[in-house]
């Protein structure tokens, strides 16, 4: 008896995924909840497994095909034998050559390799042994694999070499000072587009297009917070093991501004404007696969610790491609930080359906004037992009000099914040 494996649920508001690979070959045995394929959505990874044990008898949804809930991706026999009669069956000769892939995708799973470097992989038909990863743990990232490609000319270029016909040239030569134009395979590099990154697109198109965004800036002395950090990094590292950064003290501050302005907290319903009493805080991560906004539930009941620590988790399972749709859902308000890439200023686009984003940015040593002084400060612009339908100027610049006076006394920050 043969029983399909679907797609599940992926999600709060998520219908659509890419087949990424597959665990597991045609015919081979399968025990129950053994992952078997993996799937690439607009938020996370999604593994899934089996439902019953057997033998995986089809597959019918290749890596790169994109996919919606309850579409069936194979199917598994349950009575069935891991034999070579049931991979002839399965995989008729006609259909032959798409078993090199499936075999190239067995081997890239025992070695430590981002999804999208391995979609990339499988479709210029490259020798993993021969790139050499530069993630953590030596992981092979989707910019290892475009060097790799950039540098040796392979890939792209010889598949289109193997499908030109072969013609006898019988046209004159150029003489021998003609320019030679490089071919655009040389020049040019197609990638399709991944589930995520089409997602982002599309968000912030409807984002536009959606809501009436308009962003005001500020700039904040961080010299209080950066000497707070310099006295106690020591102390709150021996005890709570991780470092004092800057985002738990902005995570805080802007808990603070949101109790004192909720309507940045809120999110339009038809023509009902929903007030939140909880603080969930996305923030904004640029992983390998693209931009990523995991949240932290309850941030407001979270300590210094807390949040630093839960931060630095989710950055790592950002990176490594192990976050959860449960670390991605929901979110009342998001904090990103250009900073860390060197920006200056920016205008954040909102994440749907919020209405407030704020953007810290680089932190830059530059003259400002003091009680009738100039003198040298550590400032950072800070930018507040909200939604204009619900969010008015005047509380938007109110929302941002709120932060800017927490963050200034951090003795304020730990009794509002």
């Amino acid at each position: 008896m043969s029983k399909n494996i679907v797609v599940p649920e992926l999600g709060e508001s998520v219908v659509e995924a890419t087949v990424i690979r597959w665990i597991k070959n045609e015919g081979e045995a399968v025990s129950m909840g053994e992952t078997l394929v993996e799937l690439e959505t607009e938020k996370a990874n999604f593994e899934v497994a089996a439902e019953t044990a057997g033998v995986l008898e089809k597959i019918l949804k290749n890596p790169d095909e994109d996919v919606n809930i309850g579409d069936v991706l194979g199917m598994i026999n349950e009575n069935g034998t891991v034999t070579a009669d049931i991979i002839t069956e399965v995989k008729p000769a006609e259909e032959t050559h798409e078993e090199p892939k499936n075999k190239e995708s067995t081997e890239l799973s025992d070695v430590k390799i981002t999804p999208v470097a391995s979609r990339l992989i499988d479709d210029n038909k490259l020798d993993v042994a021969n790139i050499r990863g530069t993630g953590p743990n030596n992981k092979i990232t989707k910019e290892d694999v475009e060097n790799y490609l950039k540098t040796n000319g392979q890939g792209l270029q010889e598949e289109v070499t193997e499908q030109q016909p072969s013609v006898v040239d019988t046209a004159p030569k150029p003489p021998a000072t003609s320019v030679v134009i490089p071919e655009a395979d040389d020049r040019e590099h197609r990638v399709r587009m991944s589930a995520r990154r089409r997602t982002i697109a599309r968000r912030l198109l409807e984002a536009q297009s959606s809501a009436a965004i308009l962003t005001t800036f500020n700039e904040v002395d961080m010299g209080p917070v950066m000497e707070v950090r310099k006295r106690r990094k020591e102390s709150f590292f021996e005890k709570h093991g991780v470092k004092l950064g800057v985002s738990s003290f902005f995570v805080k501050a802007v808990i603070g501004a949101l109790k004192e302005f909720p309507a940045v907290n809120a999110e339009i319903q038809e023509d009902y404007i929903v007030y939140k009493n909880y603080f969930d805080i996305g923030m904004a991560i640029g992983a390998v696969g693209g931009l990523v906004v995991p949240v932290l539930r309850d941030a407001d009941r979270m300590t210094f610790a807390d949040i630093e620590r839960t931060v630095g988790e989710l950055v790592t399972k950002a990176n490594d491609g192990k976050l959860s749709l449960q670390d991605l859902r929901g979110g009342t308000f998001t904090i990103t930080n250009g900073g860390v890439f060197g920006s200056l200023m920016s205008t954040p686009i909102l994440n749907p359906p919020q209405v407030g984003i704020l953007g810290m940015h680089k932190i830059e040593e530059r003259p400002v004037a003091v009680n009738g002084e100039v003198v040298v400060r550590s400032m950072m612009y800070t930018a507040l992009s909200y939604d204009h339908r619900i969010v008015d100027g005047k509380e938007a610049v109110l929302f941002l000099v709120k932060i800017k006076e927490l963050i200034e006394d951090p003795e304020v920050l730990l009794l509002e914040g």
